[in-house]
Protein backbone atom coordinates (compact mmCIF):
# COMPACT_ATOMS: atom_id res chain seq x y z
CA UNK A 1 0.00 0.00 0.00
CA UNK A 2 1.14 3.53 -0.79
CA UNK A 3 -0.51 6.53 0.82
CA UNK A 4 -0.35 10.19 -0.01
CA UNK A 5 -2.38 13.37 -0.47
CA UNK A 6 -3.48 15.85 -3.13
CA UNK A 7 -1.70 18.94 -4.34
CA UNK A 8 -0.90 21.14 -1.35
CA UNK A 9 1.82 20.59 1.24
CA UNK A 10 1.30 22.96 4.16
CA UNK A 11 4.56 21.86 5.80
CA UNK A 12 6.68 23.55 3.14
CA UNK A 13 6.74 27.31 3.34
CA UNK A 14 6.09 29.02 0.03
CA UNK A 15 5.66 32.65 -0.77
CA UNK A 16 2.16 33.08 -2.09
CA UNK A 17 2.39 33.79 -5.82
CA UNK A 18 0.67 36.89 -7.11
CA UNK A 19 -2.61 36.29 -8.87
CA UNK A 20 -2.09 35.36 -12.51
CA UNK A 21 -5.12 36.71 -14.33
CA UNK A 22 -5.92 36.15 -17.99
CA UNK A 23 -6.15 39.91 -18.53
CA UNK A 24 -2.48 40.28 -17.55
CA UNK A 25 -1.18 37.24 -19.41
CA UNK A 26 2.32 37.49 -20.79
CA UNK A 27 4.84 34.94 -21.98
CA UNK A 28 7.46 36.15 -19.53
CA UNK A 29 5.08 35.83 -16.63
CA UNK A 30 4.08 32.35 -17.74
CA UNK A 31 7.72 31.25 -17.89
CA UNK A 32 8.43 32.60 -14.42
CA UNK A 33 5.31 30.95 -12.98
CA UNK A 34 6.01 27.53 -14.49
CA UNK A 35 9.63 27.71 -13.35
CA UNK A 36 8.50 28.47 -9.79
CA UNK A 37 5.84 25.75 -9.88
CA UNK A 38 8.28 23.08 -11.00
CA UNK A 39 10.82 24.05 -8.34
CA UNK A 40 8.16 23.87 -5.66
CA UNK A 41 6.87 20.53 -6.98
CA UNK A 42 10.39 19.13 -6.67
CA UNK A 43 10.55 20.28 -3.03
CA UNK A 44 7.19 18.65 -2.32
CA UNK A 45 8.20 15.35 -3.90
CA UNK A 46 11.44 15.27 -1.89
CA UNK A 47 9.48 15.95 1.29
CA UNK A 48 7.09 13.14 0.40
CA UNK A 49 9.91 10.66 -0.16
CA UNK A 50 11.49 11.62 3.17
CA UNK A 51 8.14 10.93 4.88
CA UNK A 52 7.28 7.76 2.94
CA UNK A 53 4.36 9.42 1.17
CA UNK A 54 4.66 7.75 -2.21
CA UNK A 55 1.35 8.72 -3.78
CA UNK A 56 0.75 12.29 -4.91
CA UNK A 57 -1.77 14.21 -6.96
CA UNK A 58 -0.02 16.93 -8.93
CA UNK A 59 -1.86 20.24 -9.11
CA UNK A 60 -3.47 21.17 -12.40
CA UNK A 61 -2.02 24.69 -12.34
CA UNK A 62 1.57 23.74 -13.16
CA UNK A 63 1.19 25.61 -16.46
CA UNK A 64 -1.47 28.35 -16.15
CA UNK A 65 -3.77 28.85 -19.16
CA UNK A 66 -2.05 25.99 -21.00
CA UNK A 67 -5.30 24.87 -22.65
CA UNK A 68 -6.52 28.40 -23.35
CA UNK A 69 -6.20 29.81 -26.89
CA UNK A 70 -4.14 32.69 -25.51
CA UNK A 71 -1.25 30.35 -24.73
CA UNK A 72 0.87 30.00 -27.86
CA UNK A 73 4.08 29.33 -25.94
CA UNK A 74 5.78 25.97 -26.47
CA UNK A 75 6.13 25.37 -22.74
CA UNK A 76 6.81 21.64 -22.94
CA UNK A 77 9.81 22.23 -25.19
CA UNK A 78 11.08 25.19 -23.15
CA UNK A 79 10.93 23.22 -19.88
CA UNK A 80 11.80 19.84 -21.37
CA UNK A 81 14.80 19.22 -19.13
CA UNK A 82 13.00 20.42 -15.99
CA UNK A 83 9.99 18.15 -16.59
CA UNK A 84 12.29 15.23 -17.33
CA UNK A 85 14.19 15.85 -14.10
CA UNK A 86 10.96 15.78 -12.11
CA UNK A 87 9.85 12.61 -13.90
CA UNK A 88 13.20 10.93 -13.29
CA UNK A 89 12.89 11.65 -9.57
CA UNK A 90 9.34 10.26 -9.53
CA UNK A 91 10.42 7.05 -11.27
CA UNK A 92 13.58 6.63 -9.18
CA UNK A 93 11.56 6.68 -5.97
CA UNK A 94 8.56 4.76 -7.32
CA UNK A 95 6.08 7.54 -6.58
CA UNK A 96 2.57 6.97 -7.92
CA UNK A 97 1.18 10.07 -9.60
CA UNK A 98 -2.30 11.25 -10.52
CA UNK A 99 -3.98 14.49 -11.61
CA UNK A 100 -7.54 15.76 -11.29
CA UNK A 101 -8.76 18.54 -13.62
CA UNK A 102 -11.11 21.17 -12.26
CA UNK A 103 -14.87 20.68 -12.20
CA UNK A 104 -15.39 22.65 -15.43
CA UNK A 105 -14.00 19.62 -17.32
CA UNK A 106 -17.27 17.94 -18.34
CA UNK A 107 -17.09 15.67 -21.36
CA UNK A 108 -20.77 14.69 -21.23
CA UNK A 109 -22.01 18.26 -21.63
CA UNK A 110 -24.70 18.74 -24.31
CA UNK A 111 -22.84 21.89 -25.36
CA UNK A 112 -20.15 21.12 -27.93
CA UNK A 113 -17.99 24.10 -26.95
CA UNK A 114 -17.76 22.84 -23.36
CA UNK A 115 -16.89 19.33 -24.54
CA UNK A 116 -14.14 20.66 -26.78
CA UNK A 117 -12.66 22.89 -24.07
CA UNK A 118 -12.80 19.94 -21.65
CA UNK A 119 -10.92 17.75 -24.11
CA UNK A 120 -8.28 20.46 -24.57
CA UNK A 121 -7.81 20.60 -20.82
CA UNK A 122 -7.41 16.83 -20.67
CA UNK A 123 -4.81 17.04 -23.44
CA UNK A 124 -2.88 19.54 -21.35
CA UNK A 125 -2.88 17.17 -18.36
CA UNK A 126 -1.65 14.35 -20.58
CA UNK A 127 1.13 16.58 -21.89
CA UNK A 128 2.32 17.30 -18.35
CA UNK A 129 2.57 13.59 -17.52
CA UNK A 130 4.11 12.79 -20.89
CA UNK A 131 6.71 15.54 -20.44
CA UNK A 132 7.74 13.71 -17.26
CA UNK A 133 7.97 10.48 -19.27
CA UNK A 134 5.59 8.75 -16.86
CA UNK A 135 3.89 5.51 -17.83
CA UNK A 136 0.14 5.46 -18.39
CA UNK A 137 -0.25 4.16 -14.84
CA UNK A 138 -0.07 7.86 -13.94
CA UNK A 139 -3.79 8.59 -14.17
CA UNK A 140 -6.08 11.55 -14.72
CA UNK A 141 -9.35 11.22 -12.87
CA UNK A 142 -12.59 12.91 -13.85
CA UNK A 143 -16.21 12.78 -12.73
CA UNK A 144 -18.89 11.56 -15.11
CA UNK A 145 -20.30 15.09 -15.28
CA UNK A 146 -23.74 16.64 -15.07
CA UNK A 147 -27.16 15.03 -15.45
CA UNK A 148 -28.72 17.92 -17.41
CA UNK A 149 -32.27 16.90 -16.53
CA UNK A 150 -31.94 13.41 -17.97
CA UNK A 151 -29.37 11.17 -16.32
CA UNK A 152 -29.85 8.28 -18.74
CA UNK A 153 -29.17 10.52 -21.74
CA UNK A 154 -26.20 12.08 -19.94
CA UNK A 155 -24.65 8.65 -19.32
CA UNK A 156 -25.28 7.65 -22.92
CA UNK A 157 -23.63 10.89 -24.08
CA UNK A 158 -20.57 10.17 -21.92
CA UNK A 159 -20.28 6.69 -23.41
CA UNK A 160 -20.63 7.94 -27.00
CA UNK A 161 -18.08 10.71 -26.53
CA UNK A 162 -15.64 8.39 -24.76
CA UNK A 163 -16.01 5.76 -27.47
CA UNK A 164 -15.59 8.45 -30.12
CA UNK A 165 -18.96 7.64 -31.68
CA UNK A 166 -19.45 11.32 -32.51
CA UNK A 167 -15.99 11.80 -34.04
CA UNK A 168 -14.83 13.82 -31.05
CA UNK A 169 -11.20 14.57 -30.29
CA UNK A 170 -11.15 12.23 -27.29
CA UNK A 171 -8.62 9.81 -28.70
CA UNK A 172 -6.38 7.11 -27.24
CA UNK A 173 -3.78 9.71 -26.27
CA UNK A 174 -6.22 10.87 -23.58
CA UNK A 175 -8.16 7.69 -22.85
CA UNK A 176 -5.06 5.70 -21.87
CA UNK A 177 -4.78 7.85 -18.73
CA UNK A 178 -8.43 8.52 -17.85
CA UNK A 179 -10.30 7.03 -14.90
CA UNK A 180 -13.73 8.01 -13.58
CA UNK A 181 -14.64 8.66 -9.95
CA UNK A 182 -18.02 8.19 -8.30
CA UNK A 183 -19.44 11.36 -6.81
CA UNK A 184 -21.68 12.07 -3.82
CA UNK A 185 -24.69 13.44 -5.67
CA UNK A 186 -25.28 12.27 -9.24
CA UNK A 187 -23.25 9.24 -10.29
CA UNK A 188 -22.69 6.44 -7.80
CA UNK A 189 -20.57 3.33 -8.12
CA UNK A 190 -23.33 1.44 -9.95
CA UNK A 191 -23.52 4.19 -12.57
CA UNK A 192 -19.75 4.10 -13.00
CA UNK A 193 -19.79 0.31 -13.32
CA UNK A 194 -22.39 0.58 -16.07
CA UNK A 195 -20.18 3.08 -17.90
CA UNK A 196 -17.19 0.77 -17.41
CA UNK A 197 -19.10 -2.05 -19.10
CA UNK A 198 -19.63 0.19 -22.14
CA UNK A 199 -16.17 1.79 -22.25
CA UNK A 200 -13.72 -0.26 -20.11
CA UNK A 201 -12.66 2.95 -18.34
CA UNK A 202 -11.28 2.13 -14.84
CA UNK A 203 -13.11 3.33 -11.74
CA UNK A 204 -11.35 5.19 -8.93
CA UNK A 205 -13.52 4.66 -5.86
CA UNK A 206 -14.08 7.63 -3.57
CA UNK A 207 -14.98 5.99 -0.27
CA UNK A 208 -16.57 9.08 1.28
CA UNK A 209 -18.73 9.74 -1.77
CA UNK A 210 -19.74 6.08 -1.74
CA UNK A 211 -20.84 6.26 1.88
CA UNK A 212 -22.75 9.50 1.33
CA UNK A 213 -24.55 8.23 -1.77
CA UNK A 214 -25.33 4.67 -0.71
CA UNK A 215 -26.21 5.20 2.97
CA UNK A 216 -24.79 1.83 3.93
CA UNK A 217 -26.64 -0.16 1.25
CA UNK A 218 -23.39 -1.65 -0.06
CA UNK A 219 -20.36 -2.37 2.09
CA UNK A 220 -17.09 -0.62 1.44
CA UNK A 221 -15.36 -3.97 0.99
CA UNK A 222 -17.81 -4.94 -1.75
CA UNK A 223 -17.42 -1.54 -3.43
CA UNK A 224 -13.62 -1.81 -3.36
CA UNK A 225 -13.71 -5.23 -4.98
CA UNK A 226 -16.01 -4.04 -7.75
CA UNK A 227 -13.91 -0.95 -8.48
CA UNK A 228 -10.71 -3.00 -8.41
CA UNK A 229 -12.09 -5.38 -11.04
CA UNK A 230 -12.19 -2.52 -13.58
CA UNK A 231 -8.41 -2.02 -13.54
CA UNK A 232 -6.01 -3.91 -15.80
CA UNK A 233 -2.88 -4.25 -13.70
CA UNK A 234 -0.49 -4.62 -16.64
CA UNK A 235 -1.88 -1.46 -18.27
CA UNK A 236 -3.43 0.70 -15.55
CA UNK A 237 -1.28 -0.31 -12.61
CA UNK A 238 -2.50 -1.17 -9.14
CA UNK A 239 -5.93 0.44 -8.44
CA UNK A 240 -6.20 3.84 -6.80
CA UNK A 241 -8.64 4.75 -4.04
CA UNK A 242 -9.63 8.18 -2.72
CA UNK A 243 -10.23 7.99 1.03
CA UNK A 244 -11.42 10.82 3.24
CA UNK A 245 -13.39 11.63 6.40
CA UNK A 246 -15.16 14.79 7.50
CA UNK A 247 -13.84 14.68 11.06
CA UNK A 248 -10.13 14.70 10.25
CA UNK A 249 -7.87 17.46 8.99
CA UNK A 250 -6.51 15.44 6.07
CA UNK A 251 -9.14 15.83 3.40
CA UNK A 252 -7.94 13.02 1.19
CA UNK A 253 -5.70 10.05 1.68
CA UNK A 254 -4.76 8.16 -1.44
CA UNK A 255 -3.91 4.52 -1.33
CA UNK A 256 -3.01 1.72 -3.66
CA UNK A 257 -4.81 -1.54 -2.91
Amino acid sequence: MKIGYPCINTSIERKAPSTFRLAFYSENRLIQTVEDNLKHLTKVLKYNVDHDLLFFRISSDIVPFASHPICKFDWDKHFQSEFKEVGDYIKKHHIRISMHPDQFVVINSPIEKIVNSSINELKYHCRVLDCMNLAETAKIKIHVGGAYGNKIDAIDRFVKIYNNDNNTLLDEYIKRRLVIENDDRLYNLSDCLYINQKTAIPILLDTFHHECFNSGEESLVSALKKAKSTWKKDKDGIPMVDYSRQNVMILSVWMII
